[in-house]
């Protein structure tokens, strides 16, 4: 098995996908964090996942214990009202039994998951403490999980303790199984947890101490010795799964073809583009970043459906002759005749973002406008790049947020997000950094989207001409607070010598003008 490491960023990524795919809620957000265990916040629309170096067994094994822990806090999302801590009893066995609930609800949606579901078992059984490293009532406790989630203890319990927890095991499963069938959630089921906190007679205060797992992480087991534990969980569950093929589960194949993507995906990540040091350009850190809050999904929607014609390669045009006559259209006194013809976007285009701090104010929109142009740019494949500038530690940085080999994706959102408007507008010096990448690159059209003078125009006016003899076709943006004062920035980058300049003062037009630019 291969033991490349997977970084977060692609991790995060994929996890964000399939958190939201399975809860069907767009606005869930990933984090990983070595400094907790596996839980969602409810409130904040946020899981929170143990990283794979803290999980036991090798790199693909841990992923898929990884995956299968986002499957059932994605089914929490999607069926639990709420999520009580595990520090006490009664939050404890409240989510033990929620965490069956769910499952099962889910597997009626995901049946393939069932394979996974196995395998994660038999892991989740080997990580649980043995009993004789519990002390106290939280013993009987943590005996209570065992024996409800696996059919299986973990060492010796007294025998008036175990006829205990055999029988709060038995009701709850029973209270479980009433509440799928009677189409109960979390409120009914949390009513019902007295009965179990009295059966095993206990205080629903109790401190849950953190089970520490009995092996340590980066052990993996043997082929054998996951077969053996597989087996015991196979015969627990028997009446809950069909279970044909052990070998298969241990095998993981499915998930193998996924997991292969994401470490091809790795690799690209880690070699792409030029090197930063020889051209000074920076990649954004992604990470603890929440791209959420600037996507804008009304707009995205919006402008995919306008220019959906645009993706399937064909455009209806109207025309004063054709073959088609449109009597609609004729009446309205427009030209009645119509055809389809074949749009085809074979302009390769870069784009620079201005984030100097005159755009701080207007920043999380700008971001969301700017964002939603690279959407729909991605949705009409079309070959862009997008890079951007500020100031960090009194420095200009120009930053690749998204070079024309990488596809636009969760991760290239996640750097747009990370980046604070800061500082001047040396738009020179800025073009200067970039200059080698489009020379090599040799894109159609170079667009610039700034709301402020350059610090040397003489010197911008010079690399603009630079530019344009590289065969460039020099396009500048002027944004500005209102419509008088973003024409007099168009005017005035006229003057520096792009071939066109356009003015914008409502943010959300920035798609729309610079798609009107690819269709000329």
């Amino acid at each position: 098995m291969q033991t490349i490491q997977l970084q977060n960023d692609s991790l995060v990524e994929i996890a964000t996908f399939l958190v939201r795919r399975w809860s069907e809620k767009d606005n869930i957000i990933v984090e990983i964090s070595d400094k907790t265990e596996t839980k969602t916040r409810l409130k904040e629309n946020k899981v929170i996942l143990t990283p794979l170096e803290k999980r036991i067994g090798n790199d693909f094994q841990k992923y898929r214990q990884f995956r299968t822990s986002l499957w059932y806090e994605a089914m929490r999302i999607k069926y639990c009202k709420k999520i009580l801590s595990n520090d006490h009893a009664f939050g404890f066995i409240l989510n033990a039994m929620e965490t069956q609930r769910v499952e099962q609800l889910g597997r009626k949606v995901w049946k393939g998951m069932d394979d996974e579901i196995i395998f994660n078992y038999t892991y989740m059984l080997v990580a649980r403490p043995q009993l004789n490293t519990v002390y106290g009532k939280a013993r009987i406790v943590e005996a209570f999980y065992q024996y409800f989630m696996f059919g299986a203890i973990k060492g010796e319990i007294q025998s008036s303790n175990f006829e205990k927890i055999k029988k709060a095991s038995m009701l709850a499963k029973e209270i479980v199984n009433k509440a799928i069938k009677d189409k109960q959630g979390t409120d009914w089921i949390e009513k019902k947890v007295t009965e179990i906190i009295k059966i095993l007679d206990i205080d629903s205060l109790l401190t849950i101490p953190v089970s520490l797992p009995f092996m340590k992480a980066g052990m993996a087991l043997s082929k054998e010795e996951l077969l053996k534990v597989l087996k015991i969980i196979s015969r627990n569950k028997e009446g809950d799964f069909e279970i044909t093929d052990p070998d298969s589960i241990v095998r993981g194949d499915d998930v193998y073809d996924e997991y292969k993507v994401l470490l091809d995906e790795n690799k690209k990540t880690e070699n792409r583009g030029l090197s930063t040091e020889t051209i000074g350009i920076q990649i954004p850190s992604t990470k603890n970043i929440d791209e959420t809050a600037i996507y804008d999904l009304r707009l995205i929607n919006g402008l995919k459906m306008k220019f959906k014609e645009w993706k399937s390669g064909w455009k209806e045009q109207h025309l004063r002759s054709g073959d088609e006559f449109d009597g609609e259209n004729y009446i309205e006194g427009n030209d009645p005749f119509f055809t389809d013809i074949k749009k085809s976007i074979k302009t390769k285009i870069v784009i620079l973002l201005d984030h100097s701090s005159s755009i701080a104010s207007d920043a999380i929109e700008y971001k969301k406008a700017t964002l939603a142009l690279c959407e729909v740019l991605s949705f009409l494949r079309v070959k862009f790049a997008v890079y951007a500038f500020s100031t960090e530690n009194r420095a200009m940085v120009c930053w690749s947020i998204k070079p024309e080999n990488v596809k636009w994706n969760r991760i290239t959102a996640k750097r747009l997000a990370q980046i604070v408007a800061n500082g001047s507008t040396p738009l020179a010096e800025v073009y200067d950094k970039i200059f080698p990448i489009l020379q090599s690159k040799r894109p159609d059209i170079f667009l610039t989207l700034t709301d402020g003078e350059p610090s040397d125009p003489d010197a911008v006016r010079n690399m603009t001409k630079s530019f344009k003899g590289l065969g460039i076709r020099m396009v500048a943006l002027g944004l500005g607070p209102n419509t008088v004062r973003a024409t007099t920035i168009a005017n005035n980058l006229k003057l520096l010598g792009y071939e066109k300049t356009m003015a914008v003062s409502r943010l959300s037009d920035i798609p729309n003008k610079v798609i009107s630019i690819l269709d000329g």
